[in-house]
C-alpha cells in the first residue's frame, strides 16, 4: 500500500537528485533516508556508515551482522 505525503519542494528536489545518482526512485530515496534516520534514533551508538552497511547487508544475501566486543 502506498500513501501520499507532502514534503517541501527543496527536500523533493534534493531527493530527486540523490535518487538519480543512486539509481533509486524518489519515493525509495525518501524511504531510504527515513530508514537511516529511524535506525540512527534507535541505535545512537552506531555511526551513519555502520547503519548504511547494515541496511545494505539486510537487503543482500548476506549473513546477519553480529556486533562483538573487542574484549
Amino acid at each position: 500500500m502506498s500513501t501520499s505525503i507532502r514534503i517541501n519542494d527543496a527536500f523533493y528536489q534534493e531527493a530527486k537528485s540523490q535518487a538519480k545518482a543512486e539509481l533509486r526512485s524518489i519515493p525509495n530515496q525518501v524511504e531510504y533516508w527515513a530508514r537511516i534516520g529511524k535506525t540512527a534514533m534507535e541505535n545512537p551508538e552506531l555511526s551513519i556508515d555502520a547503519i548504511k552497511s547494515l541496511l545494505i547487508a539486510r537487503h543482500q544475501d548476506a549473513e546477519p551482522f553480529e556486533f562483538r566486543d573487542s574484549e
